[in-house]
Formats: structure tokens, sequence, C-alpha cells
């Protein structure tokens, strides 16, 4: 069957419940073997109809996601957090999702944003994100909010458009993994310029051990 898109039901939801604001969040690069983690935020607008087409990363074909990026950020506040592979072979992928989380929602804070005051809006089953934070906030966790969510869609956008623009320019400095197509993952042309090259800086060693 095929997916439904995205609504503001829960965003509106959590509002009349007595939510100042929602904000939605998505990661991007769990997988990977190479190059950083990415969470995006993006901020619910009520006043605002999201732009036409916001689906979950995956849903979209590239040209779609390149399109709706800048279309998402002048639609409504969004920012993109980052944890690098040597944060995530040190204190493992969960611990470095919710540093990315932070970050990101840090960037919010500084342009404006009543961060402290929203309702997280989070992708997943579990909520990686409160394990981190200094002080606490309102984090919902729900499964297949990327699918279901504007807001979350909104973010998983803005985040694997970064962070894909970031491995291709990763790319031109360390040839021969084909990151410019692969992204970062497991690919078989990634494996076989792993096999020739060696791991780069930017590789997760932890996760090419474990895959060893």
């Amino acid at each position: 069957m095929p997916a439904s898109d995205p609504h503001d039901h829960v965003e509106r939801a959590l509002i009349a419940e007595g939510s100042r604001l929602v904000i939605g969040c998505d990661e991007v690069g769990r997988g990977a073997i190479a190059g950083p983690v990415a969470v995006g935020v993006s901020v619910f607008r009520t006043d605002v109809p999201a732009p036409d087409g916001v689906r979950d990363s995956k849903l979209l074909s590239a040209k779609r996601r390149a399109l709706l990026a800048p279309l998402i950020s002048e639609w409504t506040p969004s920012a993109v957090g980052y944890a690098d592979p040597e944060e995530i072979d040190r204190g493992g992928i969960v611990a470095a999702l919710g540093a990315a989380a932070k970050r990101a929602l840090a960037e919010l804070h500084t342009r404006g944003v009543a961060v402290a005051q929203a309702t997280i809006l989070l992708d997943g089953s579990a909520d990686w994100l409160s394990p981190v934070l200094s002080s606490p906030l309102d984090v919902r966790a729900r499964v297949k909010a990327d699918r279901d969510c504007i807001s979350v869609a909104a973010a998983s956008v803005v985040a694997k458009v970064a962070r894909d623009e970031l491995m291709t320019a990763a790319a031109l400095r360390h040839p021969g993994y084909l990151w410019e197509s692969n992204k970062g993952y497991g690919s078989g042309a990634h494996y076989a310029g792993l096999a020739e090259k060696g791991p780069s800086p930017l590789h997760r060693l932890t996760w090419l051990h474990e895959r060893g």
C-alpha cells in the first residue's frame, strides 16, 4: 500500500492539550559506517501550512528533497546538529544522537525559539534525547512520526539534505569510498574502498570492527 502523506493532527492535538509549541525531531545517518550522525529539528507552525509534498525523507528522491529543504527553512525555523565519528566511537550511537539533537535545539534557542517551553516530537519508540539534557524537556517519542507528523517529516528532510551535502563534500577530500553516492553507508563500493585504502578519519572504527 502507498504511504500516506504526513499531517498535523498530532501537533495540533498536543497544542490543544496545552503545549505552547511543538518541535519535530528526526535523525539521519544512524546506520552509516562513515560520517557523522545528523539530527534535524523543525518548529511546527499553526498559522502557515507546510510546503506541499513534504514527506519522510526516505520516501522522496534526492532531487525532491533538495527542492523542499529551502522551502521548509523558509516555512519555519529549522536546524541540524551533528555528532562526529569520534563521538560515536567513544560513547555509542544513542549518546551521539542525543548530543546532535541537543546541538540542533541549542541553535533554535539562539534564534529565539522558546525551546524550553516546547514539546519535542521524536521519531521512534525510544527517548534518546532526555538522558543528555541538563534541564528536562517535554519529549514525546512516537513510532513512525517521520511518516505521520508534518514537523518530523520536515525535520527529516532538512537533516537528510544537510548530511548528504556534507558527505558529498567529504568525498572530495577522501576519494575512493564513493561517498558521493552512498553517503557513508555500507555499500559494496564503499567496502571495496575500505579494502583498498583502509579507514579514513571519518570512519566509525568501532562499527568497522563489529562488522569485520
